[in-house]
């Protein structure tokens, strides 16, 4: 890869939404001042109405990032919407505030929009934070036509390099770290924000393809991710976004007779396994949630707010 050329090149936004995690954000802005050389960015961090307002003092602790103020929890989706709206960027770095960068990191992705010119949208390979040695992501599988339900590449695998120093095809971005170009979000348009937390990337990803671009991994870089900070690994609130917008994204991209089999999968199999489990368990608020996640769709269409 032509680094160097890269390095003379174009601009890169790095964006990050913050919801209640100063911390971990100010983390986040450590690691890339401890490790990027790519000289042409700017680091836009949206505050999406947390509780307190941390960006006074942000501001004095890193003066060179541009801060943006939400007084609404927007969500995932309309979080990095509102940063992408304010950046000045060739390409666009939506980057989850519990990743941490890695040496040669932007200059990497960025190169491969110059070597494979079709490229809409590229990621690293993902490493768990706390488990640096096992995969996150490497790619997706293709979305199946009953469950809906894919296949991360590489996941809880040990990394012995049988990824590295690879440039392929994938069918979905990992939105804990993606690099976009300029030119997909006027064509293939932003992330839809009715789905506000979770498939949002699924669905942005199916809209870039749409557009006729490619989406690629390139393992030449990597990052690491702290999976679940901000909502938690058995939340009712991901319970319901989960189930929500896996709902919504098989009404808004499947054929009629694929959403038919899917509704009598998710009705006959999904929905009872899920309620008897959290009823077993005692878990009644994420019994609730599940009930909420298909009210919603019976509910509203899918271009709703």
């Amino acid at each position: 890869m032509n680094l160097t050329e890269n390095l003379q090149g174009k601009k890169i936004s790095v964006i990050s939404v913050n919801y209640n995690q100063p911390a971990v954000t100010q983390q986040l802005l450590d690691s890339i001042f401890t490790t990027n050389t790519y000289p042409n960015i700017e680091i836009i961090i949206v505050d999406n109405g947390s509780k307190e307002h941390f960006i006074p003092v942000w501001k004095e602790r890193y003066p060179q990032v541009k801060f943006i103020q939400s007084e609404l929890n927007l969500g995932f989706a309309g979080g990095n919407n509102l940063g992408i709206a304010a950046a000045d960027g060739d390409y666009l770095f939506l980057v989850n505030n519990d990743t941490e960068f890695t040496p040669g990191l932007l200059e990497t992705l960025s190169a491969t929009f110059q070597d494979f010119p079709d490229t809409g949208v590229v990621c690293p390979k993902i490493r768990y934070f706390e488990h640096p040695g096992k995969i996150q992501y490497v790619g997706f599988t293709e979305l199946t036509s009953i469950t809906a339900r894919n296949h991360c590449l590489g996941q809880f695998e040990d990394d012995q390099g049988q990824y590295d120093n690879k440039v392929f095809i994938t069918a979905f971005a990992h939105g804990a770290a993606m690099m976009i170009s300029r030119e997909v979000c006027g064509q293939a348009g932003l992330m839809a924000e009715n789905f506000f937390l979770y498939y949002e990337e699924m669905d942005w990803s199916l809209n870039i393809r749409k557009a006729g671009f490619k989406i690629r991994v390139n393992t030449f870089a990597q990052i690491y991710h702290k999976e679940s900070v901000s909502v938690g690994a058995d939340s009712p609130l991901k319970v319901y976004y989960m189930n929500r917008n896996r709902i919504l994204l098989v009404r808004k991209h499947y054929a009629f007779y694929k959403r038919a089999l899917f509704c009598l999968y998710f009705g006959l199999i999904v929905f009872p396994r899920n309620f008897l489990k959290f009823l077993i368990r005692g878990k009644l608020k994420h019994i609730n949630a599940l009930f909420k996640a298909v009210y919603w769709n019976l509910s509203h269409n899918t271009h709703s707010f």
